[in-house]
């Protein structure tokens, strides 16, 4: 049954005929109108990226809640449920809250133009310039330069997670463009922590940090991170932390932890142990344990993720080949504005097959058959299937003790967490 919050979203979806239009016009017009809330945060984390945004993100708010702070976060998309985006005080937004909060903007804004995005995230900034709280962690949408969570004049610190090519089509078809619109967070004397880059993307971050006399701390510089004997090595000119592995899973997200650490160093507050020990991201190879999809296939080891270009093809692929020897299947619905190839090539060395689906209720998804198609480009046997409970059955049926992996696309993976919740 659809709530009150459904129902203003509902509403909002219609104040702009685009999903996408980066500018910050409107959002300054609307945050004028509800008296500046971004001027009244707690201290702001700022976050962009290509990859690894919500999972950085995740292990800050770990530290710092873990050192007993109180913290503010936004992040998108959501998965299940629009709540998701918004945590106040280390809660999830209510649901009374949120219509609140939405009906309020939605009446500022007097029917202007607005994305839904821009109007949502204003929203978010209301709450929580209303909510007491030691820290504020705000994720980018898309981009950086222009997009509405761009707002802060003063963050407290900056944080620019690996850049590689996504949304082309909106950010510029090379990764030195889409770094440029990435590095549009950085602001004047504010430190800028930077995750690993391709030399054409940290040389235009490091340009744009100078001219603004932003101080860089960039990896493999001024802060390493390294697995080491089953346990994770961090170190900067502070010195050396012997931590555990982080909990997400994944060679990738030990580079994550030591931009969320180095944020931490700076921040002068936090837990480390707990920023990589208690961080929980879901559809970031999460295991699903239990639900109405284990259920249909018991014997059957079954994973999410929701990383949908190619450096999450890679991730994806380097992280299955560290797991024990087993035949890995794939479940994969895509998003018609991807780069469907490069997104497979590669996992054609890890997948023994890959079932295509389309993704439920996503205007863009792409049609099974053409998803089916390019894993054989990529070198993986492909076939389609209805839905990923017949792909699921189907696979379990010839492989019982398979491997499965639900992937490419966050809004399959958000369908898949709302099925199997």
């Amino acid at each position: 049954m659809a709530q009150g919050s459904d129902l203003v979203l509902h509403r909002m979806q219609a104040l702009h005929p685009k999903i996408i239009d980066l500018t910050l016009d409107r959002v300054w017009r609307l945050l004028d109108r509800l008296g500046n809330p971004q001027d009244r945060l707690p201290p702001v984390i700022h976050v962009a990226g290509t990859n690894g945004k919500g999972s950085t993100q995740a292990m800050i708010r770990a530290g710092l809640e873990g050192a007993g702070q109180v913290v503010h976060a936004y992040t998108s998309p959501h998965l299940a449920r629009f709540h998701e985006r918004i945590r106040l005080a280390g809660q999830l937004i209510t649901e009374p809250a949120l219509t609140a909060i939405l009906d309020e903007c939605y009446a500022a804004n007097g029917g202007d133009p607005m994305t839904y995005f821009e109007i949502t995230t204003c929203a978010a900034l209301l709450a929580m310039a209303r909510t007491p709280a030691d820290f504020t962690l705000l994720e980018v949408g898309l981009g950086g330069r222009l997009d509405a969570t761009n707002v802060v004049a003063q963050p407290r610190l900056t944080i620019i997670t690996p850049v590689s090519m996504d949304h082309e089509a909106y950010l510029g078809d090379t990764v030195a463009k889409i770094a440029g619109e990435k590095a549009g967070i950085i602001k004047r004397g504010v430190p800028v922590v930077v995750g690993p880059q391709t030399d054409d993307g940290m040389a235009v971050i490091e340009r744009q940090a100078m001219r603004l006399g932003a101080r860089v701390y960039a990896h493999g510089q001024h802060w390493h991170c390294d697995p080491e004997h089953g346990r994770m090595v961090f170190q900067d000119d502070n010195g050396l932390l012997d931590l555990p592995l982080p909990n997400l899973p994944g060679r990738h997200q030990i580079d994550n932890a030591g931009a969320a650490l180095m944020a931490l160093r700076l921040l002068g507050v936090g837990d480390p142990q707990a920023a990589v020990t208690r961080a929980f991201w879901p559809a970031r190879m999460q295991r699903l344990r239990e639900g109405p999809l284990v259920d249909a296939a018991p014997g059957v080891e079954l994973w999410l993720d929701g990383g949908h270009n190619p450096a999450a093809g890679e991730a994806i692929a380097a992280h299955l080949a560290t797991l024990p020897a087993r035949p890995t299947h794939l479940i994969c619905g895509m998003l018609n504005t991807k780069d469907v190839l490069g997104y497979m090539r590669p996992l054609g060395g890890i997948a023994a097959t890959l079932t295509a689906v389309a993704i439920p209720d996503a205007e863009a998804t792409l049609p099974a058959d053409i998803t089916a198609a390019a894993a054989t480009a990529a070198g993986i046997p492909a076939r389609t299937a209805v839905s990923v409970a017949a792909a699921l059955t189907d696979i379990a049926a010839n492989d019982p003790s398979a491997r499965i992996l639900i992937c490419g696309s966050l809004y399959l993976a958000g369908h898949i967490l709302r099925e199997n919740g």
